[in-house]
């Protein structure tokens, strides 16, 4: 299965976001905000399109909904980082 352009635009913006998230991590944590409209695409390629493990980044070691399905948490080996929409 090779990802659609919406998978592959979720893919871009979740390294986006891993590579932003340690300037502003402190103490493991790190909130990173997307528009609404690129947070639906991370969330989309995460939770509703059946995205194959291997098509995601490597550091993402889990994932889930928090904050009444409002915030996306990313757990990496060095941090914590929770995706919000603003």
């Amino acid at each position: 299965m090779d990802p659609n352009l919406h998978q592959k635009q979720g893919v871009n913006h979740l390294n986006k976001v891993l590579s932003y998230a340690p300037f502003v991590a402190a103490d493991g944590k790190a909130t990173v905000h997307l528009t609404v409209e690129d947070w639906h695409v991370v969330a989309d390629t995460l939770f509703q399109m059946n995205t194959p493990k291997e098509f995601l980044p490597d550091a993402i070691a889990s994932y889930q909904l928090t904050q009444q399905n409002r915030a996306i948490e990313l757990v990496t080996a060095d941090c914590v980082i929770t995706v919000e929409m603003i």
